[in-house]
């Protein structure tokens, strides 16, 4: 029985070593850095305001070389000076300056062309001002399709590259050039003209503040001023036809013409000229030169009329509180007068709904049309005061025979009113009431 107990602990403790063993063997490997293949190294770290220059080649395209001027602006050197797309630039030059690998694959390759690196589809040459270059050498895509074999020259190892990564280098002068059509600086810009629809607009700006010039001095709506603006800063050259140089510039000589825009900042005038043949729009800019196909957003964005540009609000007050509102219509006369946040009349706190409404029916008053003719005899008559009492604005609305015309006061322009939003801003003046008496 002792012989019997003394073998089971034997096989008992053997078994007992052998798991230490195995524990003290194992741990160093489970507590050490996971292995290359998991975490690879990044395959370039760069600073990259230190990068000067950047060319690229790609197997049976057109190479791209990029450098960085004098004032720090990148710019196209090759095959043809030209300006570089300055999002596109910088997304690529980001990417280089950390760029991380999949997989480590072969630490030392003896042979870089199963991988498809010694003809790499992408090459890119990245410069220093150190002078210093780097060499990125992109191959064929893995059996898996998403990542592709990748490389530094004079590196032994073979990395795993993602398909985004090599996205950010697999462009060509289309994608790498500047496309805008117009350069000039929005916030320094003083004049706006406009040929369309048979007619001519000029606009100028004071400050923040535009204004209808041409053909004559009328109120201008900002927001449409400065969309128009932003449609001529947005508008860019449209690659993704097939049409050549010489069918756009075939196109464009033959087709409708359709707007001319002029930008006037503080470097010059630039403009725009759009024309359509067939379904399709057609630019010439004298910023750069050639024709090229434009979006059909860009056309209708300037194929608009002097009409559509002018204010058609009574008032220009907006979603200011006013100060101080008078009404007279009739024998009735309406004093309002705000105080904080308190609306009073005569001494006497009124409604704040009530009075809101008032405001509100003021505010959205609106021409249906702008008419040559048709004022008559004011019945009623509005002043609103705002921007702390330095801003006074007076309306007189007339009515003919069913029709209502309003105008403002120094101005020559005529609005047309519904008659539904007149009888509405009548009722709202006649609901106002006093504040109810706090209740005891």
């Amino acid at each position: 029985m002792k012989s019997r107990g003394l073998i089971l602990a034997s096989l008992v403790l053997a078994a007992l070593s052998g798991t230490l063993y195995w524990s003290n063997h194992r741990k160093p490997a489970e507590s050490s850095p996971k292995a290359s293949v998991e975490t690879p190294p990044k395959l370039l770290t760069i600073n990259q305001a230190d990068i000067t220059s950047v060319e690229i080649k790609k197997k049976g395209g057109e190479d791209v070389t990029l450098a960085k001027n004098d004032a720090g602006k990148w710019q196209i050197t090759s095959p043809k000076e030209l300006g570089a797309d300055r999002d596109a630039v910088s997304s690529m030059l980001s990417t280089l300056s950390s760029l991380g690998a999949d997989r480590l694959i072969e630490e030392k390759a003896d042979n870089l062309e199963p991988y498809g690196l010694i003809d790499p589809q992408i090459e890119v040459n990245v410069t220093e001002k150190s002078k210093k270059t780097e060499k990125l050498l992109i191959g064929d895509a893995t059996p898996a399709g998403s990542t592709f074999y990748a490389a530094l020259a004079g590196d032994p190892r073979v990395f795993t590259l993602a398909s985004y990564n090599k996205s950010s280098f697999d462009k060509g002068l289309k994608e790498l050039r500047d496309k805008r059509l117009m350069t000039f600086e929005t916030d320094k810009v003083i004049r706006l003209e406009l040929w369309a629809k048979k007619q001519s607009v000029e606009f100028g700006r004071n400050k923040d503040q535009w204004q209808i010039v041409k053909p004559r001095p009328l109120r201008a709506d900002q927001f449409l001023v400065e969309d128009l603006l932003r449609t001529l800063e947005d508008a860019k050259m449209d690659f993704s036809g097939s049409d050549d140089e010489k069918k756009a510039a075939t196109a464009f000589h033959s087709g409708t013409a359709v707007a001319t825009a002029r930008v006037t900042d503080a470097s010059g005038t630039q403009e725009l000229q759009i024309r359509k043949s067939k379904e399709n729009y057609y630019a010439k800019s004298s910023v750069v030169q050639g024709i090229y196909k434009v979006t059909s957003g860009t056309a209708t964005g300037l194929d608009k009329s002097l009409e559509d540009f002018r204010h058609k609000k009574l008032f220009d007050f907006g979603f200011v509180e006013p100060d101080k509102l008078e009404m007279h219509d009739g024998a009735k006369t309406y004093t309002l007068a705000r105080s904080g946040s308190d609306w009073w009349s005569n001494g006497t706190k009124m409604d704040e709904s009530s009075v809101r409404m008032l405001v509100d029916r003021v505010r959205d008053l609106s021409s249906s049309k702008f008419v040559d003719r048709g004022f008559t005899m004011p019945v009623l008559d509005l002043a609103v005061t705002s921007n702390e009492g330095k801003h006074v604005e007076k309306v007189l609305i007339s009515k003919n025979g069913d029709r209502y015309v309003a105008k403002r006061e120094n101005e020559p322009a005529l609005y047309e009113l519904d008659a539904a939003a007149v009888r509405e801003l009548e009722k709202a003046a006649a609901d106002i009431k006093p504040s109810p008496a706090p209740k005891k």
